[in-house]
C-alpha cells in the first residue's frame, strides 16, 4: 500500500487539507513532526508519530524530525486546560540531548535520497527580534483567525498568556522556514496539532503564494477511557532507565482485548495478512492472547531491540515456573524490574538468620497483615519463599536459601510476589509495603 492507504486501513488517518494525497503521489515527499523537549525521554504518547514518521519513510518519503528547543520554551496549549510550567533554559538543553539520541534510534539518518534530517527550531528562532517576528510573521495571521482555533477557543473560559496564544504562530514559521530552506510542504501530527498546523499552511499562503499541506492522524486512547499511556505506576517511557524494557513489555501484553486489536495496527508493522492471522487464532484461543503476544514483541524490539525481548520474555516466564534457577544469570536491573512497583522491604543478615517465618513477614517486614493471615496461607499450600513451599509455622526462613546472595521472594497463591532484600547491617533502605 501507499502511504496514505496504510494509513487509512490501519484506522490511523483522522484528516488533510486539499490535494495532500495528491502531493504524496507525486514523487518524494518531505514531511516534518515536532516534538517538544517538555521531558528528559519519550513516552509511549509520542511512539505513533514516531512510528508515523517510520512508515512515511519506508514508503520513499522524506521525514524531517523538529525538535523544539525554540517552542519548547513556550509550552503548546493544545489539549491543555491549564498553563503549562515553563522550563528553564538548562532544563530544556538536558531535555534535547536526551530526547535526540532517542530519536535517532528510529529513522535511517544515513543512507539513501530519503534519508531523515533532524533540525531544532532554536537555529532559526532565538536569532528573530521580537519586533522582526510580529512585523513579518504576526501580520499576515489575524486575531479573528488565531482565536478560532480549538486550542484557543477551549482556554477562553479559564484564560491563556499571550505566551501560549503566539504558540501557533511559532509553530506555523517553523513550517514556512523549513519550506523555504528544505523543501518541506507537508507537516503531520495528532488531531490535536491541526489547528497550529492550518495556521503553517495559511502563512505559507498568504506570504509566499504557495500551497503547503497537513496530516493528522487519531490520537491514541484507551478502550476504558483511561489516558493511553498512562498505568497505575506512572508514564511508561521510551527510555529503559525510567520504564525497564521488561514492564514495557508487560504493558503491551496485559492491554485488554479491544485495544491490542486496535494497536496491532497502530504501533506495528505486520500487514493485513498477518494481522488477520492473530486475529483468527484469537477467535479460536482468546485465551492465549496472540495478539497481544505479537504486539508486545512487536513494540519492545522496536524500542529496545530483540535481546531485551527475549529477556523479558524469559523473565515474564520464570516468575510462574518451579525452577528460578536462570534468576541468577540475570542482570541486576532486569531481575529488580520483575518487582517494580512491587511490595519491597529490607532487613538485616542477623534478622534473616533467627527469625521464623511468621515473625519474617508480619513484624520485620510488614509484608503481611497478620500472623492469621499467613497461618492460612500455610495450611491451603499457598506460600513459597524462593520456591520452596512453606509447610509449617516454625518454618526456619534460612532454609529457604537466597537469591543472588540477598534476595527472599515471597508468592502468595499463583500471582502476588514480595520482594525482600538482605543487607549486612543497618535500617531498611527499601521502603516496607
Amino acid at each position: 500500500m501507499d502511504f496514505i492507504s496504510d494509513l487509512r486501513w490501519r484506522g490511523l488517518l483522522h484528516g488533510m487539507v486539499p490535494e495532500t494525497e495528491t502531493y504524496l503521489k507525486s514523487g518524494m515527499a518531505i514531511a516534518y513532526i515536532g516534538f517538544d523537549p517538555t521531558s528528559d525521554a519519550l513516552h509511549v504518547g509520542s511512539l505513533s508519530q514516531l512510528i508515523t514518521l517510520m512508515r512515511f519513510q519506508r514508503a520513499g518519503h522524506k521525514p524531517i524530525i523538529l525538535v523544539g528547543g525554540a517552542t519548547g520554551l513556550v509550552g503548546d496549549p493544545s489539549g491543555k486546560n491549564a498553563e503549562r510550567t515553563l522550563l528553564d533554559a538548562s532544563t530544556l538543553q538536558h531535555n534535547i540531548k536526551c530526547i535526540t539520541t532517542q530519536l535517532q534510534q528510529f529513522l535511517n539518518f544515513t543512507d539513501g535520497p530519503n534519508c531523515a534530517l533532524l533540525v531544532n527550531n532554536a537555529d532559526w528562532m532565538l536569532n528573530i527580534s521580537f519586533i522582526d517576528f510580529i512585523r513579518d510573521v504576526g501580520k499576515h495571521l489575524t486575531i479573528n483567525y488565531m482565536m478560532a482555533k480549538d486550542s484557543v477557543k477551549n482556554r477562553m473560559e479559564q484564560g491563556m498568556s499571550f505566551t501560549e496564544f503566539s504558540y501557533q504562530l511559532i509553530q506555523a514559521y517553523d513550517f514556512l522556514h523549513l519550506y523555504t530552506t528544505q523543501n518541506c510542504a507537508l507537516q503531520m501530527g495528532g488531531s490535536d496539532q491541526w489547528g497550529n498546523m492550518t495556521s503553517g499552511t495559511e502563512l505559507i499562503r498568504r506570504r509566499l503564494g504557495k500551497s503547503a499541506y497537513a496530516l493528522t492522524t487519531e490520537l491514541i486512547t484507551k478502550q476504558d477511557g483511561t489516558k493511553f499511556g498512562k498505568t497505575e505506576k506512572g508514564t511508561i517511557w521510551l527510555d529503559a532507565h525510567k520504564t525497564s524494557p521488561y514492564a514495557f513489555y508487560q504493558y503491551w501484553l496485559n492491554s485488554s482485548d479491544a485495544d491490542a486489536q486496535k494497536w496491532i495496527r497502530y504501533f506495528t508493522f505486520l500487514n493485513a495478512d498477518d494481522i488477520a492471522a492473530l486475529e483468527q487464532l484469537h477467535a479460536e484461543n482468546p485465551g492465549g492472547r496472540p495478539i497481544q503476544k505479537a504486539l508486545a514483541r512487536e513494540i519492545t524490539v522496536l524500542v529496545h531491540g530483540q535481546k531485551a525481548y527475549e529477556q523479558s520474555l524469559k523473565a515474564a516466564e520464570v516468575l510462574f515456573t518451579n525452577d528460578w534457577s536462570v534468576l541468577e544469570t540475570f542482570e541486576e536491573s532486569l531481575f529488580l524490574s520483575l518487582f517494580e512497583g512491587l511490595p519491597q522491604a529490607q532487613i538485616t543478615q542477623e534478622q534473616w538468620q533467627r527469625l521464623d517465618v511468621l515473625t519474617f513477614l508480619t513484624e520485620a517486614t510488614t509484608l503481611m497483615p497478620g500472623k492469621n493471615k499467613v497461618r492460612q496461607l500455610i495450611q491451603g499450600g499457598g506460600l513459597r519463599l524462593n520456591k520452596h513451599k512453606v509447610t509449617a509455622e516454625n518454618y526456619a526462613v534460612s532454609e529457604a536459601g537466597l537469591i543472588r546472595k540477598q534476595y527472599v521472594i515471597v508468592q502468595k497463591g499463583k500471582k502476588e510476589f514480595l520482594l525482600c532484600k538482605l543487607s549486612e547491617h543497618g535500617a531498611a533502605s527499601i521502603p516496607t509495603a
